[in-house]
Formats: C-alpha cells, structure tokens, sequence
C-alpha cells in the first residue's frame, strides 16, 4: 500500500566533468612583488589581532601589575 502513495523519484541529472585546474603561476617573483606580497601580509595579520590584543583578562584572571592594586587617593 506504501508504493501506490509514493511519489515517483525524477532520474538525477547526468553529472558534468570537473573544470580545468588553472594554470600554475610563475615560479620566481620579483623583489617588488615579494615585498608587496609581504605588507599584505603584515596588514591582515595586524587587522587579525584587533581587540583581541586589547583584551587584558586570561583564563587564570585579570592580569593587573602589584602597582596598580595599591590604594589610590581618589578610590579604592
């Protein structure tokens, strides 16, 4: 009884070839190049960071310097 209120599954399409891998890029770069490929670099890993660097807490606490625990004349 299953089979009369099933509906019939449509054949998948046929699958089509995989596209060409590009071309390999060129072996010896430039100075100019690498010095370019290399700012690049340095700016997305100084963007990576962001807050994160601002950040002054840790698993084990706040990391606060035995200085800045002292009584202060304005507070606590």
């Amino acid at each position: 009884m299953g089979s009369i209120f099933k509906p019939k599954m449509p054949t998948p399409p046929p699958v089509q070839p995989l596209p060409e891998p590009p071309p390999a890029a060129p072996a010896e770069m430039s100075d100019e190049e690498k010095e370019k490929i290399s700012k690049e670099q340095a700016a997305i890993e100084r963007r990576r960071r962001g807050r994160k660097s601002t950040i002054l807490t840790s698993p084990l606490g706040i990391q606060e310097s035995e200085e800045s625990k002292l009584k202060t004349l304005l507070g606590e």
